[in-house]
């Protein structure tokens, strides 16, 4: 029974410990400062999971040498060797950078997706899908460009 206590103790301790973080690095920021540092479009897209139309954003044929990074923390998320045209209307690559994504199961709009969020500011980037070139990856990761910026090589 002591065990019990002392492993419930120690759960507890580190859930709710305000110093404790399992990611040294995540960025927290509350809305205000966010809306502060963000434009209105990618204000919505990264914290609320808003979708910018298609065909419309900065980066969906835009295909300079550079990396494509989190514009609400600046971690680079994409290289530009994976971006390609899927015709989709957003900015699409078929890899992303490992360990800078998390994926969510995503039922909104009565569809089962996986929405792609920045893993360290749990910002949302938009979705990935099987249909991408199956001589790469066959993943399809489709973004927002509101969600990006890039820096040249």
């Amino acid at each position: 029974m002591t065990n019990k206590y002392l492993f419930l103790t120690i759960i507890s301790f580190l859930m709710f410990n305000p110093n404790f973080s399992q990611n040294k690095n995540q960025v927290v920021k509350s809305e205000n400062e966010w809306k502060n540092q963000l434009d209105n479009l990618s204000f919505q897209v990264l914290r609320n999971a808003y979708t910018e139309r298609p065909f419309t954003g900065e980066y969906n044929l835009h295909f300079e040498n550079g990396s494509y990074n989190c514009k609400g923390c600046n971690q680079t998320l994409f290289s530009s060797d994976n971006k390609y045209d899927s015709n989709c209307g957003w900015p699409s690559f078929d890899q992303a950078i490992p360990n800078t994504i998390i994926y969510v199961e995503d039922f909104s709009h009565n569809m089962r997706r996986i929405e792609v969020k920045c893993s360290k500011c749990d910002g949302h980037l938009g979705h990935v899908f099987n249909d991408g070139p199956r001589e790469t990856t066959g993943k399809r990761y489709c973004i927002n460009s509101a969600a990006l910026s890039f820096k040249k090589e």
